[in-house]
């Protein structure tokens, strides 16, 4: 096998693969980064709901400290955030289902289902804290 030499082959400037500089942002790319940041999000109020489960299992002195933070002006904004990550997520799921049937792939009711995943899940975070409240 001949040894190659590298000054004897032009080198050609090759392209940098994409990456989100290069894309204009569309609402349903955005709402896929969405779904994968409220996916991360998720693991994290997951652990604050084990924390409060085992401040429930630990005695009331810590449970009513641990029910203190989740119950200030700061707990409470953690609380709705989670909800709507619950709801976010979830809903873009389903929009992620619906695809993987190979139905609404069209650019208009892509846009379609992206919208409805925000407006749903702001309307469902809203409807359960609605009521969180109202039974509470």
């Amino acid at each position: 096998m001949a040894d190659i030499n590298p000054d004897a082959m032009p080198l050609k400037a090759r392209p940098l693969s994409p990456h989100l500089q290069v894309y204009k942002p569309l609402f349903t790319m955005m709402m896929s980064i969405f779904h994968r940041i409220t996916g991360a999000a998720l693991y994290v109020g997951t652990l604050l709901v084990v924390w409060w489960l085992v401040a429930a299992a630990a005695g009331p002195t810590y449970f009513n400290w641990v029910n203190g933070i989740f119950g200030s002006w700061f707990g409470r904004l953690v609380l709705f955030g989670y909800t709507w990550a619950a709801m976010h997520h979830m809903l873009g799921g389903m929009r992620h289902l619906v695809w993987d049937t190979g139905k609404w792939l069209e650019v208009e009711k892509a846009q379609l289902l992206a919208k409805a995943t925000l407006a749903g899940s702001l309307g469902l975070t809203l409807l359960i804290w609605v009521i969180g409240y109202a039974v509470g």
